[in-house]
Order: structure tokens, then C-alpha cells, then sequence
């Protein structure tokens, strides 16, 4: 069964998501729990826990249907402890949310070494970070997104996610998260079926099947390997529909929210039914 989404909008509040998803005919959704360019946040309270509950509920919805997204501000393995503290801080706020509202999975970015420290220095920073809220929480997987490879941030080689894995002491609760844009343009191939069975293998390979646990649905707008982050409608840049195709048809795939991000929210519906297309 393949769960194809949209990161929707939570304004409003968080109860608001399931509908959200609904109205694009979407089996699957992503949110944020609270503002993502902002450090703190009013705590979940409880009728709010309780409608999202019912909405999700409503719109059948179930937890492995929906990937949260923590804050973009979070940096899990910066180099300053002052700031490291703060962010590990503000991630397990992000895990307790998602206890709260009785989700499982919470995506979120490695992190960012700034020029301070060695990328191998920071991804053990990142896996400490990871273990420390890990064991302040219960229920919920911290997903780990590849990222595009922008600036300093880490994450964008498969060996990065393998590496932090490694370092996990609880490895029934980490998982992946790769997201087709930023696979991309770290210098993956995605353009064609032969170039998705070298990436899928060597994702297989390095980071293992069994940590996937949730996919960004994304085109890109700049080249392969370019390591710069624009995301594009599907079929409308760098990648093409292959990509797309082949993972709707895939059962590698099954099971996990597959969320698009693509740049314009108008079309989604009709990106989600060319998907559910595909994986029929």
C-alpha cells in the first residue's frame, strides 16, 4: 500500500492537518507541530491533542500515514555547546509533541558542523544528540533526512546517515527519510529507471531498506550534484517523471508516507492522483 501525501498547512492549529490532507485526496500528510522558524512554542494542550486526535481519526489517518517535521532551526550537531543544548532542548520538545498527539515518526536534519569541527566529529555529535532524546522519550522515531548538501550541512552522502546509525544505541527508533530532490542534487542520479536502480541499490548497500521510513516526493530545479536545495513540480525539472513512476511502483516503497514538497500547492491534487495512478 503506498501512502501519498502533502506537507500540509497547521495554521490554525495542528487539527487542522488531516483535513487539510483530505481535501487533496491525500492517504498520507506532513505538518509542523509548531512553528518552524520559531524557538519556543505554546504547549500542546489538551483539546487541542484531542481534536487532532479526532480528525485523524475522521479522515483515517493512522500514525505511519503521517511524518512530522521539527524545526528548522534545530542544529544536532553544532559545534558550540551552549547552542547544542538549546537544540537538543527544542528537538525532544519536537519528540514529546509528537508523543503527545500519539504520532511515531518525527523527521528532522542532522546538522551542521559550520566550519568548527570535522563532518566526522559532528555526524558523533549528531548521533549523541539523537541518543540523549531518544532516551528522554518513548514511542516516537527520530527520521533522518538527507539533505541536499548545502553550506556545511551533513547528511547528503548515504554514508553520513550510515554513520549516525551506527552510532544509535536504540536502532528500532531511528529511521530514514529521503527526500528525490535532495538525493538529486547531492549526486545521486534519479533521471532515468536505470539510474534509480543504482541509487535504491547503493542506498540498500551503505544505509539499509529497513531505516526507510519515509520519503520526500520532490523534483528539482538545478542539476545533478549541484548540492543546492530547489525543489520543482514533479515531471517539471531536473529529474522527470521516471523517478516518480518507479517509485509508485516499487513495493521497497509500501508502508511509509511518500509527501510531496514541491513548489506549487495548486497542483498537488493533481500530482497525487498521477501517483496513486502509478501505484495501482
Amino acid at each position: 500500500m503506498k501512502y501519498i501525501g502533502a506537507h500540509v498547512s497547521a495554521s490554525g492549529g495542528v487539527f487542522n492537518a488531516p483535513k487539510n490532507a483530505h481535501a487533496l485526496g491525500a492517504n498520507a500528510f506532513a505538518l509542523f507541530t509548531k512553528n518552524q522558524r520559531r524557538w519556543e512554542a505554546k504547549p500542546l494542550d489538551a483539546n487541542t491533542i484531542r481534536k487532532f486526535k479526532a480528525a485523524c481519526l475522521r479522515y483515517n489517518f493512522k500514525p505511519e500515514q503521517i511524518l512530522p517535521h521539527d524545526s528548522y532551526l534545530i542544529n544536532l550537531g553544532h559545534p558550540e555547546i551552549e547552542a547544542l543544548e538549546k537544540s537538543r532542548h527544542a528537538f525532544l520538545d519536537e519528540l514529546m509533541r509528537c508523543q503527545q498527539l500519539g504520532l511515531t515518526l518525527l523527521n528532522f536534519h542532522p546538522g551542521s558542523h559550520l566550519n568548527k569541527v570535522s563532518e566526522h566529529d559532528c555526524l558523533l555529535r549528531v548521533a549523541e544528540s539523537i541518543n540523549w532524546a531518544l532516551e528522554n522519550s518513548q514511542g516516537v522515531k527520530a527520521v533522518i533526512e538527507n539533505t541536499a548538501g548545502q553550506g556545511t550541512n551533513l547528511g547528503y552522502r548515504f554514508e553520513h546517515l550510515a554513520t549516525i546509525i551506527e552510532h544509535i544505541d536504540d536502532k528500532s527508533r531511528v529511521g530514514i527519510c529521503l527526500d528525490t530532490c535532495h538525493t538529486f542534487v547531492a549526486g545521486y542520479d534519479l533521471s532515468s529507471r536505470d539510474a534509480c536502480e543504482k541509487t535504491f541499490q547503493a542506498f540498500a548497500e551503505i544505509v539499509g531498506f529497513e531505516y526507510l521510513s519515509g520519503m520526500h516526493i520532490n523534483d528539482s530545479k538545478v542539476a545533478l550534484a549541484s548540492r543546492v536545495d530547489r525543489h520543482a513540480p514533479l515531471g517539471a525539472g531536473e529529474i522527470g517523471w521516471d523517478c516518480f513512476q518507479y517509485i509508485m511502483q516499487d513495493a521497497r516503497f509500501d508502508g511509509i508516507p511518500l509527501v510531496l514538497e514541491t513548489t506549487n500547492s495548486d497542483i498537488w491534487i493533481d500530482e497525487i492522483k498521477q501517483l496513486k495512478q502509478w501505484a495501482k
